[in-house]
């Protein structure tokens, strides 16, 4: 559905086009760009200089009530306090249901239902994980974070639907962090198969099993007088070192000779492939993104409009469309609100 919006406009066009605005852009991990600044407000400001210069007129603190409908075609929009302004065009660009409080409160599907789109079913993504585990409840891991592991979620067989090689965090409700939020709408999907989805974390997703045995079982012999604590912390944080010592029974200052062989291979394997069971998500309000929406079947991807009702543009997360935090759903919006805006133009004039 995007090939054809990405076409005209791309990821990289988006870097010059805020460039141009003069603002100044950097790269950080997994190919995030970010203002020198650190400032999203410097964004929002350039923003609103541009509109400036080009005499865009907006109206803050207004709701709109409804679109207007006549004869198959767009005729304007209504607002709260019962103005109606006449247009021509309407582009809905209002997202979807996450994030309230920046005016994303799911007024959008109502305007798309009216005008005979379908709605996809509407579900939280990229949001953190709930888990009613013992360990979690108790809050022994909680504010825990863990660098570059492996996050796995697994389906009914214990196979890996998807895994992510980030950062993540230990809560008070479960699991949160890049790593979980990426995986999120899979737990999700997940969910509709088993009453429980596992969620596997690798600590050394580029070492095996064995050798991580044959590596720690070494530092361990090497050093017969001090206690496993004290060998193993540069390899983990503390917490998390001693969480997965007591989980299998070895007391954290036993010294090499007294460590017992099997309990100590079940703590790499825990290393390697500890489960927690996740029984649901934050709501959709928490999420960062709506999963579902304003179905792209009933969109012309090459101009970003309705189907259904002419005059009618839809972008951003409005549309059933979603990507991974990172920059993927504001690329997204940003494209299709470019060629919703471009066509739009277009047709109010003609």
């Amino acid at each position: 559905f995007l090939y054809s919006a990405f076409s005209e406009f791309n990821n990289e066009d988006i870097i010059k086009f805020f460039e141009n605005l003069g603002i100044q852009l950097k790269e950080e991990d997994h190919g995030r760009m970010f203002p020198v600044t650190d400032k999203a407000q410097s964004v929002v400001d350039a923003l609103l200089n541009r509109l400036k210069q080009l005499r865009v007129t907006i109206r803050t603190n207004e709701k709109i009530k409804s679109v207007l409908y006549e004869d198959g075609q767009t005729a304007g929009i209504v607002t709260n306090n019962g103005e109606m302004i006449h247009s021509q065009a309407v582009i809905i660009a209002v997202g979807g249901k996450s994030v309230p409080h920046t005016g994303s409160t799911g007024d959008g599907y109502e305007w798309a239902e009216a005008a005979g789109h379908t709605i996809t079913e509407l579900f939280p993504t990229e949001v953190p994980v709930t888990s009613a585990e013992p360990f979690i409840k108790q809050k022994t891991l909680q504010g825990l974070s863990l660098r570059d592991v492996a996050v796995s979620v697994l389906n009914k067989k214990g196979k890996p639907i998807i895994t992510h090689k980030m950062d993540m965090l230990f809560t008070h409700f479960g699991l949160s962090g890049p790593a979980i939020l990426r995986c999120s709408q899979f737990v999700v999907k997940e969910l509709k198969k088993q009453p429980q989805v596992p969620i596997r974390i690798d600590l050394y997703p580029d070492i095996n099993e064995e050798t991580l045995f044959q590596k720690m079982y070494k530092e361990l012999k090497e050093a017969p007088k001090k206690t496993i604590k004290n060998v193993l912390k540069p390899w983990m944080q503390e917490r998390y070192l001693l969480f997965l010592l007591e989980k299998n029974g070895i007391s954290p200052n036993v010294s090499f000779s007294e460590l017992p062989k099997d309990p100590f291979r079940q703590f790499v394997r825990d290393c390697k492939q500890f489960t927690v069971l996740a029984n649901g998500t934050l709501s959709l309000d928490k999420a960062f993104v709506t999963g579902g929406g304003v179905s792209v079947k009933e969109i012309d991807p090459k101009k970003m409009a309705s189907k259904k009702m002419e005059g009618l543009y839809f972008c951003g997360e409005i549309l059933d469309i979603h990507g991974y935090t990172g920059g993927y759903n504001i690329t997204s919006a940003l494209v299709t609100g470019r060629l919703a805006g471009l066509n739009a133009g277009q047709y109010a004039r003609s």
